[in-house]
């Protein structure tokens, strides 16, 4: 891959998807920011970086606060001297999945404010800095549920369906700025919110891996390299695209 010594900053970076991403970032050389709203979390991911000779800081971010993200940006520049890729991936899903009429104002508000919102802080400034030098590369971590339907799971799904058409929506805007954006969606993955669900619902396990045709669930490493793959100079020719890793289930 190719992303050695870039500058990269992956939000939600404590656990999940957002912990092997920055993994992969360090294993291939880069500069990595990880930032999450938990420091502990954040400095566990950065001192095993560091510690398999890669190349990690921490700094702490609220993405639902203008000011933190701001600051994170800020700070990276003044460190580093610019910003090369920015990885979105901070979201949470809601506390109660329900169906839309009895959705709760708190899982609404709460899950909008970190999936969409958020993104939308991160991509802004971030696009700031970038046009200031010249160029820059932007992945977004949207969800098959951001692409086909997701019973009792409103938020999660407006959040992510929003995710994707603002990747393609700004790809198409700054094209010509030689900054690149796109998008991963993932499936099923081991995470937080596939225990959280299984947890609830140990009869989803069977019922979700009966609708997968590879019959398992993808691991978080799998998601970070093409989160990789999208950030390197080998794909330069790519943006405004959502890569669908779902094991199948899509089709």
């Amino acid at each position: 891959m190719e992303v050695k010594d870039k500058i990269v900053i992956i939000t939600g970076a404590g656990s999940g998807i957002g912990a092997a991403t920055a993994k992969h970032f360090g294993t291939y050389q880069a500069n990595v920011i990880v930032s999450d709203i938990k420091e502990e979390k954040a400095q566990k991911i950065a001192d095993e970086i560091n510690k398999a000779g890669g190349n990690a800081k921490v700094i702490t971010a609220n993405v639902t606060k203008f000011d933190d993200v701001e600051q994170l940006i800020a700070k990276t520049v003044a460190t580093h001297g610019r910003l090369d890729v920015i990885v979105n991936n901070a979201g949470i899903g809601p506390r109660h999945m329900t169906k839309t009429g009895e959705y709760t104002l708190e899982d609404w508000n709460s899950v909008i404010a970190v999936n969409q919102t958020g993104v939308f802080y991160c991509m802004k400034l971030a696009l700031q800095q970038m046009i200031k030098q010249g160029g820059g590369n932007i992945v977004n971590i949207a969800s098959l549920a951001g692409l086909k339907a997701s019973l009792n799971n409103l938020s999660y799904s407006a959040s992510k369906f929003a995710v994707v058409g603002m990747t393609k929506s700004a790809a198409l805007e700054y094209a010509t700025k030689n900054i690149r954006i796109n998008a991963v969606c993932p499936g099923y993955t081991e995470s937080a919110l596939l225990d959280k669900l299984l947890s609830a619902r140990p009869d989803m396990d069977q019922l979700l891996k009966s609708v997968i045709p590879m019959k398992r669930y993808g691991l978080a490493e799998e998601i970070a390299e093409a989160v990789v793959w999208l950030a390197s100079d080998t794909t330069k020719f790519i943006t405004g695209q959502t890569i669908t890793l779902d094991g199948g289930t899509s089709l």
